[in-house]
C-alpha cells in the first residue's frame, strides 16, 4: 500500500472507531468549551462581569489604567456606557493580546430608538401599527451601532404598560400583549438581522422579563401582584415572542412579582425562560440588580444575593460587583454551583462566537464606516418616514387640518417644545444631539417659507414661569392660524419618572387656556412620552394632534402632516384616560358579573362621576380621509385542531385623500370555564389606500390564537363559540361574525405571542 493510500486507510479507520465509540468529530469540543477548560476560577467570574467604562454623558470616561489592568487580568467580560469605533478598538486589542486567553469584550448601550440618528420613541414608534417600521428602525440603529464598534443593545423594552403613570410607558409598546409581541419581534429582527446571532449583528436585549410594567400603582421598582393566568396572558407573551424570534439577550426586571424579586427568581427565569421555553441565550441582571436582592429582604448577604441570581440562571452583573467580589467565596464554600457557574460561562462566551469575535475581533472597529453610517440621508428619511406614521389625529372637528399655506398669510407658532430638540429626542437618546434635530418650529418654517412665522415660547414646560404668555396670546391675536405646541418635556418620562397626575403640566394648561380664550383658529400638537388626561383640552379645542416626541426629523414630518402632504394615520397604542382617578384601565377588561353600564341607576363596575368609556380609545386614530368596510366574509363555520378559518373585509377609501388605514381584528370568547375579556386583539394590517381605491383584507385565525391558561397551570383551548369584529379601533368595530372550535385540546404557547397571517389584495 502506497503511503498517501495508507494514510487514507488510517484516517477512515480512526473515524470509524470515533463513530463507533460515539465520539464523531461533530462532537468535538466548540471553542467556549475549549476555553473553559483552561479557565481559573477568577477567570470564569470576570466573564460575568459587565462594568461601566463611562456614564451615560460621559462614554468611555472610566477607561483608566485600573481597567485596562481588569482587562489583562480577564476579569472583565462586557462594559456598557462606551462607544466609538476606534477608542473601543483599542480596548479589544487589549482583551484579546494582551489577556491570557485572549478573550474579547462585548460593548453595549442603550440604543433604544436609534443611535445617532434618533427615531420617535418607542411608545410613538407602537402608534405607527407597522412593525415592518419598527424593524426599519431597528435596522438603521444597528447599523450605526456596530459601526461604532457596539455589539450589544439593551432593548427592546417590551413590557406591558396599563399604567400610564408609570413612567417607562414611553420605552414600550403600550397596553396590548399581542401589539407588544409584534412590536417585539420586528425590533429583534432589526438590531440581530434576523432570528439568530450572526457576525455583526447588535444583539437584541428583550427586557425586562417579567412583569415590570405592573408595577403597583405605577411607580417604577414597585413590587407586581397579578395572578398567573394575568401574567402569562398579558406580561410574558411578548417575551415568548421575543425569545422565538432568537433575541440574543435578556434582562431580568428590577422588581418583584408575588413577593420574589425577579433577580432571583429560579422558577421564573431558570424554569419558565429556559426550561419551558428553551430559551438558552445570555441573561443579564438590570444595573445594580442583584445587590439589591438584599434590600428585598431575601439575601442576608451578597454572598447569598450571588447565589439566588446565580441559581436562577442570570450570567451576567450589570455593574453591581457582586459577582466579582462576592460570588467566588460563596461557589469556593459550594463548589456544586461550579456547574452553574460553567453554564452561566458557556452562555456568555457562545454570544461572543455567535457574533464573530473570536475570529474577527475587530470587524466592528472601522472608522471610516462609523462616519458614512451616523447620520446618512438615507438614515434621516427613515427617521421622517415613520414619524410621520406615528402622529395620531385625536381630533379635527372644525376640520382645520390640514392646513391651506395657499389661503395663509400668518402662522404663530407657539410653545417652547416646538423649538425644544432636547425633547424631541426623548429618553434613551444614544448618541443623539439636540443639534440634529429638525424642531416644529424649523419644520414648520421650512415647509411654508411665504409664511410669516413668529414663535413665541409662552411658558417653560421645566417650571412655572407663565411670564411670555401675555406675547403669546398677542401673537395668536395677529395671526391666521396657531399651532399651539404643549406637553411634557423629556425628563417627565422614562425610568423613575412615575407621575401621579396624568394632567398636563400646570404652565402648559394655563398656556393652551389662555391661547385658546383668544378665539382664534388653533392646532393643538401634543409633545409627550405617555397618555395624558386630557378632558378640559378634547372639551375646549377643536384640533388635537398627538405628536409624541418624533426624533431628529419630526419638524419635517409634522410639517408634512399639517399642511396636508400625508394624510395622519396612526393609531393609539394605550387609551387616553379622561382622568387621572380611572387609572389603570384598558379596553380588554373581563366583562365582571356587572358589566360597566352608562345607566346610573343601575349597580355597575363604573366611576359615578365619570362615563365607562376613556378619553380615547385604544386603536383610536383620525384621518385626513374616510372609509367603508364591507363584504365581510369567513372560509369556513367551523375549526378544529390543525385547521384554520380566513376571515376577509373589503376596505376603500371613501374620501378624496390617499391616506393609510389601520384594520384591526377583535375576538372574544362569550362562554369559556374562566372569565375571558370581552375583546382582544387578534390581528391588524397598515394598507395604503388612494383615493376612491379598495382593498381586501385577510385575517388567518387558527384555535390556538384562543388558548387561555387554565387553573391547572396549562394551556387550554376550549370547545365552542368564538366571536370577531373588524373595523378602525376598539370602539369603532364595523363588521361582526363568529365561528365554533369544535374540540377541546391542549394549547403550547401563549396565545397573543402567535401572529395572525393577513394579506392584502387589490379588490
Amino acid at each position: 500500500m502506497s503511503s498517501p493510500s495508507r494514510h487514507a486507510y488510517v484516517a477512515c479507520l480512526v473515524v470509524a472507531v470515533l463513530s463507533c465509540t460515539g465520539l464523531a468529530w461533530a462532537q468535538a469540543p466548540s471553542r467556549p468549551e475549549t476555553l473553559l477548560k483552561k479557565m481559573t476560577l477568577d477567570e470564569k467570574l470576570g466573564q460575568l462581569v459587565q462594568r461601566a467604562g463611562g456614564r451615560s454623558k460621559a462614554l468611555n470616561s472610566r477607561l483608566d489604567d485600573s481597567e485596562l489592568a481588569r482587562v489583562r487580568a480577564g476579569a472583565v467580560g462586557s462594559y456598557l456606557h462606551v462607544a466609538g469605533a476606534a477608542p473601543l478598538a483599542k480596548l479589544q486589542k487589549v482583551a484579546i493580546e494582551e489577556s491570557r486567553l485572549g478573550i474579547p469584550l462585548l460593548f453595549a448601550m442603550d440604543v433604544v430608538h436609534g443611535y445617532r440618528t434618533i427615531f420617535p420613541v418607542p411608545l410613538a414608534m407602537a402608534a405607527t401599527w407597522a412593525p415592518e417600521s419598527s424593524e426599519r428602525a431597528a435596522r438603521v440603529a444597528a447599523d450605526e451601532a456596530t459601526s461604532a464598534g457596539l455589539h450589544w443593545t439593551f432593548a427592546p423594552m417590551i413590557d406591558i404598560a396599563r399604567d400610564p403613570r408609570w413612567g417607562r410607558i414611553v420605552e414600550g409598546a403600550g397596553e396590548d400583549p399581542y401589539l407588544g409581541a409584534r412590536m417585539a419581534v420586528a425590533q429583534v429582527n432589526g438590531f440581530q438581522g434576523g432570528n439568530s446571532l450572526r457576525p455583526g449583528s447588535l444583539m437584541a436585549t428583550a427586557k425586562h422579563f417579567g412583569a415590570y410594567g405592573a408595577g403597583i400603582g405605577g411607580r417604577d421598582y414597585n413590587s407586581a401582584d397579578l395572578s398567573e393566568r394575568t401574567l402569562q396572558e398579558v406580561y410574558l407573551p411578548p417575551f415568548y415572542a421575543a425569545a422565538r424570534a432568537g433575541a440574543g439577550s435578556f434582562m431580568a426586571a428590577f422588581n418583584d412579582i408575588a413577593g420574589v424579586p425577579t433577580t432571583g427568581n429560579k422558577d421564573l427565569l431558570r424554569g419558565v425562560l429556559r426550561e419551558r421555553w428553551g430559551w438558552q441565550g445570555l441573561l443579564v441582571s438590570d444595573w445594580g440588580a442583584i445587590g439589591e436582592l438584599l434590600n428585598h429582604g431575601v439575601a442576608a448577604d451578597r454572598a447569598g444575593a450571588a447565589t439566588l441570581a446565580l441559581d436562577a440562571s442570570v450570567d451576567m452583573d450589570m455593574v453591581g460587583g457582586v459577582f466579582a467580589e462576592d460570588l467566588g467565596a460563596a461557589i469556593t464554600k459550594d463548589p456544586v454551583r461550579l456547574k452553574e457557574l460553567d453554564e452561566a460561562v458557556l452562555r456568555i462566551l457562545h454570544v461572543k462566537e455567535q457574533l464573530g469575535l473570536f475570529d474577527t475581533p475587530m470587524a466592528y472597529h472601522d472608522p471610516e464606516r462609523e462616519a458614512r453610517e451616523l447620520l446618512a440621508p438615507e438614515h434621516r428619511e427613515a427617521a421622517r418616514a415613520i414619524a410621520r406614521q406615528s402622529l395620531v389625529l385625536l381630533k379635527n372637528d372644525a376640520k382645520l387640518l390640514p392646513l391651506d399655506a395657499q389661503k395663509l398669510k400668518s402662522i404663530a407658532v407657539i410653545g417652547a417644545l416646538a423649538n425644544d430638540g432636547l425633547s424631541a429626542l426623548g429618553s434613551w437618546r444614544a448618541q443623539g444631539k439636540a443639534d440634529d434635530v429638525v424642531t416644529m418650529l424649523a419644520g414648520i418654517t421650512a415647509a411654508a417659507p411665504e409664511l410669516k412665522v413668529s414663535f413665541v415660547p409662552g411658558a417653560d414646560p421645566r417650571s412655572a414661569d407663565l411670564s411670555g404668555i401675555t406675547a403669546a396670546v398677542k401673537a395668536v391675536r395677529s395671526a391666521d392660524v396657531t399651532v399651539l405646541v404643549i406637553g411634557e418635556d423629556f425628563d417627565l418620562s422614562g425610568e423613575a419618572r412615575s407621575r401621579s397626575d396624568l394632567e398636563l403640566p400646570a404652565s402648559q394648561l394655563e398656556l393652551a387656556r389662555r391661547v385658546l380664550a383668544a378665539g382664534k383658529p388653533v392646532v393643538v400638537v401634543l409633545a409627550n412620552g405617555r397618555p395624558l388626561a386630557l378632558s378640559w383640552l378634547a372639551e375646549n379645542a377643536s384640533t388635537i394632534l398627538e405628536s409624541w416626541m418624533l426624533g431628529v426629523e419630526g419638524g419635517h414630518a409634522l410639517a408634512e402632516v399639517l399642511f396636508g402632504k400625508y394624510s395622519p394615520a396612526g393609531r393609539l397604542p394605550a387609551a387616553f384616560p379622561r382622568v387621572t382617578g380611572a387609572v389603570p384601565f384598558n379596553y380588554a377588561e373581563n366583562a365582571t358579573g356587572r358589566p360597566a353600564n352608562a345607566d346610573l341607576t343601575k349597580d355597575t363596575v363604573r366611576y359615578h362621576d365619570l362615563p365607562i368609556t376613556p378619553l380615547y380609545p385604544f386603536g383610536f386614530g383620525l384621518s385626513y380621509s374616510e372609509f367603508r368596510y364591507g363584504d365581510l366574509a369567513q372560509s369556513v363555520p367551523e375549526i378544529g385542531p390543525g385547521e384554520r378559518i380566513d376571515v376577509s373585509i373589503t376596505v376603500e377609501n371613501t374620501g378624496g385623500v390617499a391616506s393609510d388605514e389601520v384594520v384591526q381584528l377583535y375576538c372574544r370568547d362569550p362562554l369559556a370555564s374562566v372569565a375571558r375579556p370581552v375583546l382582544e386583539l387578534r390581528g391588524f394590517k397598515r394598507i395604503e389606500l388612494p383615493a376612491g381605491a379598495r382593498k381586501r383584507i385577510t385575517f388567518s385565525l387558527t384555535p390556538e390564537q384562543f388558548a387561555f391558561w387554565s387553573p391547572r397551570g396549562q394551556w387550554l383551548i376550549e370547545s365552542g363559540r368564538i366571536d370577531f369584529w373588524i373595523g378602525a379601533s376598539s370602539a369603532d368595530l364595523r363588521a361582526a361574525g363568529s365561528f365554533e372550535i369544535t374540540k377541546t385540546h391542549a394549547g403550547s404557547a401563549p396565545a397573543a405571542a402567535l401572529p395572525t397571517r393577513v394579506t392584502v389584495s387589490n379588490n
